[in-house]
């Protein structure tokens, strides 16, 4: 798909709708999007490459856009493989190509692409440094840890355009989710929201630094390296990623997180919805681990303030689905939330100590209530027992 983004800057990017997995981990289901984009100016800029599922038609835009022209630079904004298997390619093809990346990133660049030669080829570039091209002049600002070491972004200071690397991406390819422009009525953060948590969750502090680097420069179009071009939406945007970045609660409400063998614990953890929707929770969100996206399942205890989390006893410890999930929102930085234990075992239950001690190693986790221990089975007698763990889950 090639597509104008302004009188000089083009989309070059590439669909891949036939991608079940991002990364080999998370479900696509509307596949994934390849951006690039190339600056035709007096010097003509590459920004970013594709992935190697897509490296043929990808070449063939940069062919179709350039006419016969040769392009000058080949900037790399992110060294991962979905953005970079070109790059090889094009200093073969394009001999008086300059590439232009972070040191960190031209030190990187052999160990994906052995017996590269790139003496004399390539510019290294830091914070503030410009990059002229006649009308466009590119300035660089580095993003260490969004999400990898060596990654930068690039503000063309002509059409206030930001190309953002894997910052503001989303999981879907453009065409099965909306075309190239995200709009007012495009359901940008659920696909964001989950790529973001999952991709950059653990890096909320370089996130930070990296917005207090980009909310002065005026930006007008926001172009990153998956999903649509921000521009109508720029400020919920970046609002978002504010409060995500912060790990601020997004949205008022209680996740309840449940992991059964043999359906006991979901029932409780049922039960316990139903009786915090009747005494007026805002919103309660209810998902089954066994059977659920995981990815999905870290979105939305970051989204909302509070976390139930109900397991199964398993091997003296924990249901695995449950073990894997917290050991994910810990790897991914989950933080400044409330939570709550309910167990269940049949004969020595384990999994309340196990999600405590899972919970208890993560920042500023607080813990409402009293555990709840089920045996087998939800019972009369536990009804108090949800009772009060549903009213100390609504105090403020």
């Amino acid at each position: 798909m090639i597509r104008a983004i302004s009188d000089d800057i083009r989309y070059i990017g590439v669909d891949d709708a036939a991608l079940d997995l991002f990364e080999s981990q998370y479900e696509v289901p509307e596949g994934m999007s390849y951006n690039s984009y190339m600056i035709l100016d007096e010097k003509i800029a590459i920004l970013d490459t594709s992935d190697g599922r897509t490296a043929d038609r990808w070449m063939e835009h940069v062919e179709g856009v350039l006419e016969g022209r040769q392009p000058d630079y080949l900037i790399v904004h992110h060294m991962e493989p979905d953005h970079s298997a070109c790059v090889a390619a094009m200093l073969e093809k394009y001999p008086s190509l300059t590439l232009v990346a972070t040191a960190p990133a031209l030190r990187m660049l052999p160990q994906f692409f052995e017996g590269v030669q790139l003496e004399g080829r390539t510019r290294s570039v830091g914070d503030g440094d410009t990059l002229e091209l006649g009308a466009h002049t590119l300035s660089f600002l580095t993003a260490p840890m969004v999400h990898w070491p060596e990654v930068m972004m690039s503000f063309d200071h002509k059409d206030k355009v930001l190309f953002s690397a894997d910052a503001f991406g989303k999981f879907g390819a453009l065409e099965q989710t909306g075309g190239l422009w995200c709009t007012p009525e495009t359901d940008w953060a659920c696909e964001a929201r989950r790529y973001y948590f999952n991709i950059c969750g653990k890096y909320g502090a370089q996130v930070q630094r990296v917005l207090a680097k980009v909310v002065p420069l005026g930006v007008q179009t926001i172009c990153p390296l998956h999903g649509p071009m921000l521009r109508d939406t720029l400020g919920e945007a970046l609002r978002l990623y504010d409060i995500w970045s912060s790990y601020g609660v997004e949205s008022p409400g209680i996740f309840i997180a449940h992991a059964s063998i043999h359906g006991g614990t979901a029932e409780a953890a049922e039960k316990l919805a139903e009786l915090l929707r009747a005494k007026g929770a805002p919103k309660v969100v209810v998902t089954d681990l066994c059977r659920s996206d995981l990815a999905e399942a870290v979105e939305d205890a970051f989204r909302y303030g509070t976390l139930v989390v109900a397991a199964s006893s398993y091997d003296a410890g924990l249901f695995p689905p449950m073990h894997d999930f917290l050991w994910h929102l810990q790897i991914k930085g989950w933080q400044k939330r409330r939570a709550a234990v309910i167990e269940n075992g049949s004969w020595a239950p384990s999994a309340g100590r196990v999600m405590t001690e899972m919970l208890s190693v993560m920042n500023d986790v607080k813990l409402v209530g009293e555990k709840v221990t089920l045996r087998s089975r939800m019972h009369a007698a536990d009804l108090p027992a949800l009772e009060a763990l549903a009213d100390a889950l609504l105090i403020p």
